[in-house]
């Protein structure tokens, strides 16, 4: 379990562990969606809605998991928030993500979620920000002592960049106007 939380070592990269841990995400929402929407027909489900229901699924999954293996990895070090603990990023950048098949699936889409390219971008590039600038309340959220401190300032990056990228997706689509 706690190979888990550095993501089978993906944390121990010499550079920008966090941006790695958060990469990882991409192409697992990608996976998820796509293996959801060829599967829904075949169960009575609509393609996107049960891409949608697979991602949602994952997140949790890493979610729920990634708490777990964190707090077993904390168990064995002193540290407060290793750099090495990337799990944190997957979960919260899977959050940022979220957007993208709810929107497919909102709109009963079956496109390409890789067509959604400007919310992919959109969606890490707020992620990392948020993780790394860490307005309140996220920084209130890191300072959090365990596991809470690990995971939950991610989750709320997550958030707060999946709200940016629904933002601009209703700016782009003329829904704010």
């Amino acid at each position: 379990m706690t190979a888990f939380a550095t993501l089978w070592g993906l944390g121990r990269v010499p550079a920008a562990p966090g941006t790695a841990g958060s990469l990882a995400a991409l192409p697992l929402v990608w996976a998820l969606f796509t293996l959801g929407s060829a599967l829904g027909p075949g169960l009575g489900l609509s393609a996107p809605g049960a891409g949608l229901a697979l991602c949602l699924l994952g997140f949790a999954a890493a979610s729920v998991f990634g708490w777990i293996a964190a707090a077993r990895y904390l168990e064995g070090t002193s540290e407060t928030d290793p750099s090495e603990i990337v799990v944190d990023e997957l979960a919260g950048q899977m959050l940022a993500l979220m957007p993208l098949p709810l929107g497919l699936a909102l709109r009963g889409s079956g496109a390409d979620i890789a067509a959604l390219w400007p919310g992919w971008v959109g969606a890490f590039a707020t992620f990392r920000l948020f993780d790394i600038w860490k307005p309140w309340p996220i920084s209130a959220l890191d300072r959090m002592p365990g596991v809470a401190g690990v995971m939950l300032d991610d989750l709320a990056a997550g958030l707060a960049a999946a709200l940016a990228v629904t933002a601009a997706a209703a700016l782009a689509h003329g829904w704010l106007a």
